[in-house]
């Protein structure tokens, strides 16, 4: 099953994350399929490549948690009640 996550990178303390669309069975910081987006939280800077992240999902991608709420915030899925 594809995912997309949240891979780590940057110092300690100051970890940044990239969204990935990854294997659900491979490790966090493993080889990513492809690189969608940015995610800063200190800063709160977040980039997205809307094309490949909307192919992804209909290809039947599922987003963690982290990544939905992400996707919610920036217009691009609906939250569901």
């Amino acid at each position: 099953m594809l995912k997309l996550r949240l891979k780590c990178f940057g110092r300690k303390k100051i970890s940044c994350y990239r969204i990935v669309l990854m294997n659900s069975s491979s490790r966090r910081d493993s080889r990513p399929i492809k690189e969608l987006g940015f995610y800063n939280p200190i800063n709160n800077q977040i980039k997205l490549d809307l094309e490949e992240i909307i192919l992804a999902l209909k290809n039947g991608a599922q987003p963690t948690k982290t990544v939905f709420n992400i996707l919610v915030k920036n217009n691009i899925l609906t939250k569901k009640v």
